[in-house]
C-alpha cells in the first residue's frame, strides 16, 4: 500500500493528469488515489445507492459520469425516479438513465478538485477493487447548498486515507456450451423482450460474447472493427436517434436521442454534444457484433464492441420507448446493415 503523502506530492506534481491515469501510473487504484486526500478536499460519504442516489434530485442539473477502460459516458441533467433494489436499481430520468448493481458501490468520497476556474465538485463512488464505478459532477446551474447538506448528511467522518481493495477479477472472455447451442438458438428465437437476454445466456450457462460467438445468423454477424466508428459516422449525418450504453460492474449508463459532433483525437473518437459527450478508444476495440433480439415490436438491433479480453465496451442500439420513431429506427437498422462484415474489409 503507497504512502498516502507520497501519492498526494504525486497528485501535486501532475495536477493536470487524470486521476485513473495518475493512479495507473503509480501502480494503484484510483479509489486509493482519491482516499489519500481525504482531510484535504475530500471526505468519505456512504456509498449505498438507495442513500446516495434519491439525494442526487435536489442538486438539479449536474453531469453523470460511468466509464470503463475503454469508454466515457457523460450526461448532462438531473436524477429522479430512482427504483431501488437488492440486486438491481434504477434512475429513470429524462436525460439521466442508469442500471445500478448495489453490491459494487463500496467505497463513497465527495471531492473538492481546485482547477483553473475554482474548486471543482463531485461525489464519486469505486467498486471492491478501487476501481470507478459513477460520478456525479456539479455544473453552474447545480444547487451548491443541497450539495453541501448531502454531503454532511452522508459522511461518514472516517479519517482514514487508505482504502482496502480486493483484487479484480480476471476477464471472464467467451464462454459457452456447444452441446447446447440447439437449445440457445430455440430459447433466443421465442425471445420477446430484450431484457430476456441474460436470463436465457445465464441458466444455458453462456455469457454475451460467447453466446454471439456460437448462436451464428441470423442473430449475430461478426462485423468489422472499424464498424462502431462508422455506425456513430452514418448516424451523425442521419440525425436521428440512437441509444448509447457504457457500463462496468457497478453500473450501466444510457444516452437516448441524437449525436451531431464527432471529433477524433489520436485513438479517441469523441461525442462532443452540449448534454452527451462519449470518449471511445478505437484501438481497444477487438471485435463488433451487429445482434438481432427479438422482441413483440420486431427485432431490436444493437451494434457491439469488445476488447480483445472479450470485454464488454460498448453497445448501441436504436431509439426505442413509449415514443418510438419507427421511420428513425428504420433508418438505424439499415446503418446496421450495411455495416461491413469481418471479411470484407482487407486487413
Amino acid at each position: 500500500m503507497m504512502d498516502p503523502d507520497l501519492i498526494r506530492a504525486a497528485r501535486a506534481e501532475h495536477p493536470k493528469l487524470r486521476e485513473r491515469d495518475l493512479a495507473a501510473q503509480l501502480g494503484i487504484s484510483e479509489a486509493e488515489l482519491v482516499a489519500a486526500h481525504v482531510g484535504h478536499g475530500v471526505r468519505r460519504i456512504a456509498a449505498d445507492p438507495d442513500r446516495l442516489v434519491p439525494a442526487l434530485a435536489a442538486l438539479g442539473e449536474v453531469m453523470a459520469l460511468t466509464r470503463n477502460d475503454s469508454a466515457v459516458h457523460e450526461k448532462v441533467g438531473r436524477y429522479d425516479n430512482y427504483q431501488g433494489g437488492n440486486h438491481a436499481a434504477m434512475v429513470l430520468a429524462d436525460d439521466i438513465d442508469l442500471r445500478i448493481f448495489p453490491q459494487h458501490w463500496v467505497h463513497g468520497f465527495a471531492v473538492a478538485r481546485d482547477t483553473e476556474d475554482g474548486p471543482r465538485h463531485s461525489l464519486q463512488v469505486f467498486d471492491g477493487a478501487g476501481d470507478a464505478v459513477h460520478k456525479v459532477y456539479l455544473r453552474a446551474e447545480s444547487d451548491a447548498a443541497a450539495y453541501q447538506a448531502l454531503v454532511d448528511a452522508l459522511a461518514t467522518e472516517d479519517p482514514a486515507r487508505t482504502v482496502a481493495t480486493a483484487p479484480r477479477p480476471a476477464p471472464e472472455g467467451a464462454r459457452g456450451d456447444a452441446a447446447r447451442l440447439d437449445a440457445l438458438r430455440g430459447e433466443w428465437a421465442r425471445m420477446t423482450d430484450t431484457h430476456q437476454f441474460m436470463r436465457l445466456t445465464a441458466k444455458l450457462k453462456f455469457n454475451r460474447l460467447g453466446a454471439y460467438r456460437m448462436v451464428g445468423a441470423p442473430f449475430a454477424t461478426q462485423l468489422d472493427p472499424t464498424a462502431v466508428d462508422r455506425a456513430l459516422a452514418a448516424v451523425a449525418a442521419a440525425g436521428i436517434g440512437i441509444m448509447v450504453f457504457v457500463g462496468n460492474r457497478g453500473c450501466i449508463q444510457i444516452h437516448s436521442g441524437p449525436i451531431a459532433t464527432l471529433r477524433p483525437m489520436g485513438p479517441w473518437q469523441n461525442v462532443m454534444d452540449p448534454r452527451f459527450n462519449l470518449h471511445l478508444r478505437l484501438d481497444h476495440i477487438a471485435e463488433v457484433w451487429r445482434v438481432a433480439k427479438p422482441t413483440r415490436r420486431g427485432d431490436a438491433i444493437s451494434v457491439e464492441a469488445f476488447d480483445a479480453e472479450g470485454r464488454h465496451i460498448l453497445q448501441i442500439f436504436g431509439q426505442r420507448g413509449e415514443k418510438t420513431d419507427m421511420a428513425e429506427l428504420a433508418v438505424w437498422n439499415d446503418i446496421a446493415a450495411a455495416l461491413p462484415d469481418r471479411a470484407e474489409v482487407p486487413a
